[in-house]
Protein backbone atom coordinates (compact mmCIF):
# COMPACT_ATOMS: atom_id res chain seq x y z
CA UNK A 1 0.00 0.00 0.00
CA UNK A 2 1.00 3.57 -1.05
CA UNK A 3 2.23 5.79 1.73
CA UNK A 4 2.54 8.47 -0.25
CA UNK A 5 -1.08 10.73 0.38
CA UNK A 6 -1.01 9.43 4.53
CA UNK A 7 -1.86 12.47 6.48
CA UNK A 8 -3.28 14.83 3.28
CA UNK A 9 -6.63 15.47 4.61
CA UNK A 10 -5.56 16.56 8.00
CA UNK A 11 -3.63 18.96 6.58
CA UNK A 12 -6.11 20.58 4.31
CA UNK A 13 -9.26 20.25 6.77
CA UNK A 14 -7.54 21.22 10.15
CA UNK A 15 -6.03 24.24 10.51
CA UNK A 16 -2.34 24.25 11.52
CA UNK A 17 -2.25 20.61 10.14
CA UNK A 18 -3.62 19.53 13.67
CA UNK A 19 -1.26 20.85 15.69
CA UNK A 20 -0.81 23.21 18.45
CA UNK A 21 -0.05 23.15 22.18
CA UNK A 22 -2.13 21.34 24.34
CA UNK A 23 -3.72 22.61 27.12
CA UNK A 24 -3.91 19.65 29.87
CA UNK A 25 0.48 18.89 29.71
CA UNK A 26 1.43 22.86 27.74
CA UNK A 27 2.98 21.03 25.25
CA UNK A 28 4.01 22.78 21.99
CA UNK A 29 4.23 21.65 18.39
CA UNK A 30 2.54 18.66 18.81
CA UNK A 31 -0.98 16.99 17.26
CA UNK A 32 -4.04 18.01 19.19
CA UNK A 33 -6.85 16.04 17.88
CA UNK A 34 -8.65 14.17 20.72
CA UNK A 35 -11.66 15.22 22.46
CA UNK A 36 -12.15 15.60 25.83
CA UNK A 37 -15.60 16.49 27.75
CA UNK A 38 -14.26 19.32 30.12
CA UNK A 39 -17.84 20.73 31.85
CA UNK A 40 -20.00 21.52 28.96
CA UNK A 41 -17.36 22.77 27.05
CA UNK A 42 -15.06 19.94 24.90
CA UNK A 43 -11.54 20.45 24.72
CA UNK A 44 -9.09 19.10 22.32
CA UNK A 45 -6.13 17.53 23.86
CA UNK A 46 -2.88 15.81 23.11
CA UNK A 47 -2.44 11.90 22.25
CA UNK A 48 -0.99 11.39 25.49
CA UNK A 49 -3.82 13.41 27.53
CA UNK A 50 -6.49 11.34 26.01
CA UNK A 51 -7.42 9.48 28.89
CA UNK A 52 -7.38 12.73 31.61
CA UNK A 53 -10.56 12.94 33.49
CA UNK A 54 -12.22 16.34 32.40
CA UNK A 55 -12.54 17.79 35.33
CA UNK A 56 -8.71 18.46 36.11
CA UNK A 57 -9.14 20.60 32.69
CA UNK A 58 -11.63 23.29 33.84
Amino acid sequence: MAKNHRGKLLKQTVPGAGRGTCPACGRTGIKVLHEVKAGEKTVKVCKNCRHIDGAKLS
